[in-house]
């Protein structure tokens, strides 16, 4: 089993990752919305990048896993800072973003603050689901009661309802990606399902549409949903990685 590593994050939270060394770009993958890094995918790729020698990262941000705060407590803003702040400390060589869900989003917002991106891989990526999904799916009176109350309980397909804060939804607001420019100097590959309910083949699009790339591809995979992880659909991201390493 792999050491858990520690360290202070930015908002004084002790944040959980766990570094494998190696050769070449290290691999960091960015977990989703209210997931963490003993996800499949990422304990998986972590056993891959290993047997063939190459760098990994993977790392729970505040309020998820095994890193200290509460996950109400916690936005976007925030996980983007922990997400540095652990690149930052954990990694010297390039870097190639491998990001699930809303870490495909946060992802995006480490294109931006991270020196030495070689390569980005989306996997279902979420960008600015917060004001895209859920603010714009609320009914009128689901946002009244977020703004009275400050939160309101979502049903998941995935264990316990969401809470979605008001916090979440404003600083959401301050970190959207897809009304601005988003520059990828280097190749860029996305891969969705076409059975994901969570994140819809119009969201991938907007996304391909959106990033300014020399590279890049978005590959549909028929039958698939939003966990992305069978063992072909694992097969897949390896060879998007490769692809993005060169």
């Amino acid at each position: 089993m792999s050491d858990v590593s520690f360290l202070s994050g930015p908002n004084g939270r002790r944040l959980a990752y766990v570094k494998t060394e190696g050769s070449g770009p290290c691999i960091v993958f960015l977990s989703g919305y209210k997931s963490d890094m003993e996800g499949t995918k990422a304990v998986h790729l972590e056993a891959w990048a290993r047997e063939s020698g190459r760098a990994f990262l993977r790392f729970d941000y505040s309020g998820h896993g095994s890193s200290e705060g509460a996950f109400e407590d916690g936005c976007i803003g925030d996980w983007a800072d922990d997400a540095e702040a652990v690149i930052r400390s954990a990694v010297s060589s390039p870097v190639v973003l491998v990001g699930s869900s809303m870490g495909g989003w946060i992802a995006s917002l480490m294109t931006k603050r991270v020196s030495d991106v070689v390569g980005f891989v989306g996997i279902a990526a979420a960008p600015d689901f917060t004001e895209d999904g859920f603010w714009a799916g609320f009914s009128d009176e689901e946002r009244h009661q977020i703004m009275q109350d400050g939160q309101v309980a979502l049903p998941s397909d995935y264990g316990d309802p969401y809470i979605v804060t008001r916090r979440l939804i404003e600083d959401g607001r301050q970190n959207l990606v897809l009304r601005a420019p988003l520059p990828m100097a280097f190749p860029v590959r996305l891969l969705q399902g076409t059975e994901d309910t969570a994140v819809s083949r119009a969201t991938a699009l907007a996304f391909l549409d959106h990033i300014d790339s020399p590279d890049l591809q978005l590959t549909l995979v028929k039958g698939v949903d939003h966990r992305f992880s069978e063992p072909a659909c694992l097969r897949m991201i390896e060879t998007a990685i490769l692809d993005v390493v060169g």
